[in-house]
């Protein structure tokens, strides 16, 4: 029989996709819609300390397979995303999800986490160091420096299982250094890739932009991005301590997508725009059309082939 199992940081998920935090996953609508679909698990929106409206419309625009989006962390603060978790915890013990936190300030993350530290939950938290949408804030994870204080800070008090969010990076080198920080630190996983930040699209017609915040620039998701995805997969895979597990994120849209980033070493997969566009179908079809790529090359389970990417060189 053909399984989707998978594991992280010792636990046990009965599909290795799910969700991407930003996403149809800001209610409990949203929330209990997974729940009840086929993903292995579920993340919720990126929360900041207190609810928060997000960038000025318009500020998401279709693209052929894609989007270009700057949403600005729309969000309903991190105690409602909090007695979420917490309560489905209760009324499923055997279930792992993702809270995702997100602050516009080491801070505000500082404080979100010391408030989950001193939480019941128990699942896995996602701090986001990634996000390119909110204007006058840099991205934390450019500044490699500045993701190693992050680190540094919230692993003097954090105990729980903690993994980062992180932007796509477009340079062997960078996979190096930020490798080279990340393996000092008990992270369980790593997410990569947030959206390819800061692009244009521009609409001829009207000779104007197609998204109203920051003048137009946005994050970049979709079928386009897979590329740099799978190579952000496969350089931390290849650069990080086995314990700390890869989420792969960026340009999902069928099954062979999934295969190719397991292929790259992913443990895990999140799916966000085309889930977008789908809704939680989706995992139905993606798990039908993995199981039937495995089936025809005679794979059982994913870690048969998760991270056995053949170069000319082997």
């Amino acid at each position: 029989m053909t399984s989707l199992a998978t594991s992280i940081g010792g636990r046990t998920f009965g599909n290795c996709m799910m969700n991407a935090a930003g996403i149809r996953c800001q209610n409990k609508k949203d929330l209990d819609a997974l729940v009840a679909s086929s993903a292995g698990a579920y993340v919720t929106k990126s929360a900041t300390p207190q609810k928060r409206a997000g960038n000025p419309s318009p500020r998401m625009h279709t693209l052929n397979k894609g989007s270009i989006n700057s949403m600005g962390l729309p969000n309903n603060g991190l105690d409602y995303y909090l007695d979420y978790v917490i309560d489905d915890q209760h009324k499923r013990p055997k279930a792992t999800n993702f809270l995702s936190v997100a602050g516009t300030s080491l801070a505000d993350n500082l404080a979100m986490l010391h408030q989950i530290q001193e939480s019941e939950f128990n699942g896995f938290v996602e701090l986001n160091l990634s996000c390119p949408n909110v204007p006058g804030k840099p991205q934390v994870g450019y500044d490699f420096d500045r993701v190693n204080d992050v680190l540094d800070q919230v692993f003097q008090f954090y105990t729980k299982p903690l993994g980062v969010k992180l932007p796509p990076y477009f340079d062997l080198v960078h996979f190096d250094q930020i490798a080279a920080i990340l393996n000092q630190y008990p992270l369980t996983f790593v997410n990569t890739i947030n959206s390819i930040g800061n692009a244009l699209v521009v609409d001829p017609r009207s000779e104007q932009v197609v998204i109203r915040p920051k003048g137009g620039f946005g994050g970049i998701g979709g079928a386009s991005v897979k590329p740099t995805a799978l190579a952000n997969v496969r350089g931390l895979a290849l650069r990080l301590k086995p314990a700390i597990a890869i989420v792969g994120t960026g340009g999902i849209l069928n099954g062979v997508d999934v295969f190719e980033h397991i292929l790259c070493g992913a443990s895990m997969v999140q799916i966000g725009t085309q889930f977008g566009y789908e809704g939680t179908k989706l995992f139905d079809r993606l798990s039908q059309e993995l199981k039937d790529i495995m089936n025809q090359k005679g794979y059982t389970n994913i870690e048969q082939f998760r991270g056995k990417l053949k170069t000319f060189d082997d």
